[in-house]
């Protein structure tokens, strides 16, 4: 054999295993949960479980700690065709469909996970139709816990926390607006920015679930907390309508299996983690501040001030009215 046909043949063989490594399914999932988390776990577990339908062929990749940027940006890097899939909450999935943010963005409307799920259930086929129409399958539902008010000094009523910064989500410019227009101070930031921006003063409140808090340590600082159930962090599972149409049969099925299952352990984990959370804090210096009646008045009136301006802005008035209605029939006995 020549020199020239070694050389050929060296270079076919060398090419074969990068060549196999391009055909094989790739799934590129981004997150800004922590790493190791239980959502970090699940997730894996999921990935674990699509490439397994496939016979172990496939790349599944998981990306957590907005390493890959904050939720819009990683909606972006989706549709670019950077990533294939995210777990992102409200934040990010409302620059897909704009009506998903009726379940996270109307603030105290929520009296409990139950109802929350009721009116979910409800929503939920025409909210996947609407993704499905720009391009995205919905894998799974969870969720991350109720925000309340981390600060760095006291608050407990609403007229307390006018004049102190609040990080507020650099994506949603309406909710700013309505902040801005009742006496409120938001300053734009993306999740990942929240430990510096409360160590540095950049910001004195953040609305945080108690596990976020307590993963990134930002209670160290802002170490007043308002038990206050201010509104559910609400997400989901999504890949690309691309990276679907991609997939074998079998993959897609494993899929919506594994993504149905990893929504309902986020879920759980998520409703009991609050409890825990708040107490592991407390331990290390948390102070916990519990409103009285009256004052719980003063947020309920705040949140029904602000439904009017939320209609149609944060949430398009049709999913609004809806949401609503299916919280008069929970609340009617219509289960």
């Amino acid at each position: 054999m020549s020199s020239l046909a070694r050389r050929c043949l060296v270079t076919l063989l060398a090419a074969l295993p990068l060549t196999a490594l391009a055909q094989a399914p790739l799934l590129r999932i981004a997150s800004v949960v922590p790493k190791n988390s239980p959502y970090h776990q699940q997730m894996l577990e999921m990935g674990e479980a699509w490439r397994a339908a496939q016979g172990g062929a496939g790349r599944f990749t998981v990306f957590t700690d907005g390493s890959q940027g904050g939720e819009a940006e990683i909606v972006r890097r989706m549709r670019i065709g950077q990533l294939q899939g995210a777990l992102i909450s409200v934040v990010g999935l409302r620059d897909i469909e704009p009506s998903i943010a009726a379940l996270q963005n109307l603030p105290l409307l929520f009296r409990s996970w139950e109802e929350l799920d009721f009116v979910r259930e409800r929503m939920r086929g025409a909210m996947e139709k609407r993704f499905l129409d720009k391009g995205f399958v919905v894998i799974g539902w969870g969720d991350a816990g109720w925000v309340r008010f981390f600060s760095t000094k006291a608050a407990l009523r609403p007229e307390e926390f006018k004049g102190r910064k609040f990080f507020a989500w650099g994506s949603e410019p309406e909710q700013q607006a309505i902040m801005k227009s009742l006496g409120y101070t938001p300053v734009p930031l993306e999740t990942g920015d929240a430990l510096a921006a409360i160590q540095t003063g950049m910001i004195e409140v953040l609305p945080s679930t108690p596990y976020f808090a307590l993963a990134t340590q930002v209670y160290g600082t802002a170490a007043h907390m308002l038990e206050l159930n201010w509104a559910p962090i609400v997400g989901a599972l999504v890949v690309t309508q691309k990276a679907w149409s991609a997939m074998s049969p079998a993959a897609q099925q494993a899929l919506l299996q594994s993504g149905e299952k990893a929504g309902v352990a986020m879920r759980q984990h998520a409703r009991k983690e609050v409890d825990e959370a708040v107490a592991a804090m407390v331990k290390r210096g948390l102070t916990v501040h519990r409103p009285t009646e009256a004052q719980l008045k003063e947020w309920q009136q705040l949140a029904e001030q602000l439904y009017p301006r939320i209609r149609g802005s944060l949430v398009p008035a049709d999913t609004f009215d809806q949401v609503f209605q299916h919280v008069r029939a929970y609340r009617a006995g219509q289960r």
